[in-house]
């Protein structure tokens, strides 16, 4: 199946920048890697980001749009749930390949496993105070025409990436 086949090669190492079909423009170098603390609305979910902010994704999926999040993505070292594991609820949908957690008691979601790549995450941008998301370039991605985004994802990984 495709989308197994899209799955298992970002797995094996993909540029998670550039996901607006190519043409964005590379991550700047001169972003310092900088430690982020997030929440969710009521405070019981924190949790704390190490990331170079140097992009924002915007997908318009049917859940993201209505969500309104902007994300970023990260590996499992670079974020850790600080308080509130326990008041985390999970929502799936359609092929359940991704994974979006919520606060039970505000609803806010604050980052989730995305379907593009569940052994990575993606962090919900507006959940960090003090980041001026202006500055941020956003990138958009296609979320609700999935195939054909994650296939021009993938080309733009391999390019990238040299392959």
């Amino acid at each position: 199946m495709a989308e197994s086949a899209i799955n298992a090669s970002l797995r094996e190492g993909a540029d998670w920048r550039g996901l607006n079909h190519g043409a964005a423009e590379p991550m700047p170098d001169d972003i310092a890697k900088g430690t982020y603390r997030g929440e969710c609305h009521c405070g019981r979910v924190s949790f704390e980001l190490r990331a170079r902010l140097g992009y924002a994704l915007d997908c318009n999926c049917s859940l993201c749009r209505r969500r309104g999040a902007l994300w970023h993505a990260a590996t499992d070292a670079d974020l850790t749930i600080l308080s509130g594991e326990s008041d985390l609820l999970l929502y799936q949908f359609n092929t359940m390949a991704a994974k979006h957690y919520f606060c039970r008691h505000c609803g806010i979601h604050p980052f989730a496993r995305p379907r593009l790549d569940p052994s990575r995450w993606v962090v919900n941008l507006r959940c960090i105070d003090g980041v001026d998301l202006a500055a941020i370039p956003v990138q958009a991605f296609d979320g609700a025409n999935w195939e054909t985004a994650a296939r021009a994802f993938l080309e733009h990984s391999r390019r990238s990436l040299g392959a």
